[in-house]
């Protein structure tokens, strides 16, 4: 079985930063692509980031430049280091894998965190 647990989410003042983490454990071969998500209220879950194995990254554009996206591949975590946070970031985010249980599995992108919640007040 495997897990994904969130944590760094708290309050923050506007322009303020916070460093999300979400790591993952189990039965891991190997982790493929990881993202974020975040899911405000009243509003659908959103792809935020994503980060490859290898480090390539992508970003939706209202975080560009505001938000880093980074991983370590020996600690099975994936981070998201906010900064110049806004009120229109306040949501519950989520981290989202795709991860290998054996050598000969496919990536199983079934695998989600429970989330962490993240307010920014004006």
């Amino acid at each position: 079985q495997v897990q994904l647990v969130e944590s760094g989410g708290g309050l923050v003042q506007a322009g303020g930063s916070l460093r999300l983490s979400c790591a993952a454990s189990g039965t891991i071969f190997s982790i493929g692509v990881m993202h974020w998500y975040r899911q405000a209220p009243g509003k659908q879950r959103e792809l935020v980031a994503s980060i490859t194995s290898d480090g390539s990254t992508t970003y939706v554009d209202p975080v560009k430049g505001r938000f880093t996206i980074s991983r370590d591949n020996a600690k099975n975590t994936v981070y998201l280091q906010m900064n110049s946070l806004k009120p229109e970031d306040t949501a519950v985010y989520y981290c989202y894998a795709g991860v290998k249980v054996t050598r000969l599995s496919r990536y199983d992108y079934s695998y989600w965190g429970q989330g962490t919640q993240v307010t920014v007040s004006s």
